[in-house]
């Protein structure tokens, strides 16, 4: 294969992402005709074929399927280190990709950005909401979110803040009509609002206590997929929810939700970002990064503001 070009290679990988020739070509800003050619050419200089086509779909080949998971990852460093270099200015620029819980956007990714991003109007941020342990590379995000446990070994981890305890709560309302339950198994016979994950089913709530690790299987009227909706329904009186304590704390506070099982939500390691260690970081990758960063670090305008006061 060595007389493929770049940009070949490129058009195989829009149209086996897209799974049409159609939106490929429009993603490419090509013809369907031209880009169709260059897909036969390219078969025709490997040898094999690396896509089936039909009159409705079109699907990879397993040879296609082999060049996809090779060359895909080469390619995304090439990009990403043709954009570090056109990022070496006074101003750094781009669009950063990250993915994340509701509760991690809303405690630590968030207050970041909101501080951050005001000073360079040249950065791009999209936020993907995923309770998934997402394949950062695979969904073409920049990094990800997860706590410091559910962290790939072939990942660079770099700590965004404190450790954790989840908190297991009810409305007032709710516990005029119930017992608090005294220890976690006490759950079973309890309303509870179930979190169901994807590719993982139902979250097992999970508790602990002097060495001791408990997995409780909860049962209820409702399921989400989002913590936000969780939170929602407990104030609302509708079951118990085991949420962070960082996304119910204020309610807490104003008396609208009530703590039970303190003693067996022990802390843990909090929120860390996550990225390919492969992976060339841009200039705007790093400055968000030392942003996040636990404990927090000055930025380079507070540090300059800090030395000009001096």
């Amino acid at each position: 294969m060595s007389g493929a070009r770049l940009d070949d290679l490129a058009a195989f990988i829009a149209v086996a992402e897209e799974q049409s020739f159609t939106r490929a070509a429009a993603k490419l800003g090509v013809s369907q005709s031209a880009l169709s050619q260059t897909i036969r050419g390219l078969e025709a200089m490997v040898g094999i074929r690396l896509l089936a086509r039909t009159t409705r779909s079109v699907a990879l080949t397993e040879a296609g399927d082999r060049l996809l998971r090779t060359v895909r990852p080469r390619l995304e460093e090439i990009s990403a280190e043709l954009a570090a270099l056109g990022e070496l200015k006074d101003k750094p620029a781009g669009t950063i990709r990250v993915t994340c819980t509701e509760n991690a956007a809303e405690a630590v990714l968030w207050p970041a950005l909101e501080t951050l991003l005001p000073n360079y109007p040249d950065i791009k941020v999209e936020i993907v909401i995923d309770y998934g342990l997402t394949d950062v590379v695979a969904d073409r995000c920049d990094a990800g979110i997860r706590f410091g446990g559910q962290v790939g070994r072939d990942m660079i981890a770099v700590r965004i803040g404190p450790d954790i305890r989840m908190a297991v709560v009810g409305s007032p309302s709710y516990f005029a009509k119930h017992p608090a339950p005294r220890i976690p198994q006490d759950l079973t016979v309890h309303d509870c609002i179930n979190l169901r994950l994807p590719a993982h089913g139902l979250y097992a709530w999970e508790f602990g206590k002097g060495g001791r690790e408990l997995r409780v299987r909860v049962d209820g009227q409702l399921v989400f997929n989002s913590t936000t909706l969780i939170r929602n329904a407990a104030v609302c009186g509708l079951g118990l929810a085991h949420l962070p304590e960082q996304q119910v704390q204020k309610h807490l506070d104003r008396g609208e939700l009530v703590r039970v099982l303190t003693p067996w939500c022990t802390p843990f390691t909090g929120y860390h970002l996550y990225y390919p260690s492969r992976r060339q970081p841009s200039a705007a990758f790093a400055i968000m990064v030392d942003a996040l960063r636990y404990p927090a670090k000055p930025t380079r305008l507070q540090q300059e503001s800090r030395r000009a006061a001096s």
